[in-house]
């Protein structure tokens, strides 16, 4: 972060002192350059993401990039839908594990 106003990102608040280049990577390389690259738009890059958790089982991850996902132009709708998809490829537990965790932030 180059200007002292911004407030500190979720990697930052949460490692900060504790393991800054893993905060360097998350906010300067992985959101500042990969996510910023040509080739596919946010909204895609969201899609592909929630998948990837999904398939992985990162819950934990997966409550910020839901919200990400929205704020990119995916609906709740289709979150829920591409999860059901991934539950015929990833399996049911880890479908049902991402549903609770959309279901828990979508009816907030």
């Amino acid at each position: 972060m180059s200007d002292n106003t911004e407030q500190p990102s979720g990697a930052a608040k949460m490692f900060g002192d504790f393991a800054p280049q893993l905060v360097h990577f998350t906010d300067d390389v992985l959101f500042g350059e990969v996510w910023e690259r040509p080739g596919l738009n946010p909204r895609d890059r969201s899609l592909i993401t929630v998948a990837s958790l999904v398939t992985g089982g990162s819950t934990e991850q997966l409550r910020h990039h839901l919200g990400r996902a929205k704020d990119n132009g995916v609906t709740e709708a289709q979150l829920i839908e591409a999860i059901t998809h991934l539950a015929f490829y990833t399996g049911w537990p880890r479908a049902m594990s991402a549903m609770a965790v959309a279901k828990d932030l979508f009816t907030r």
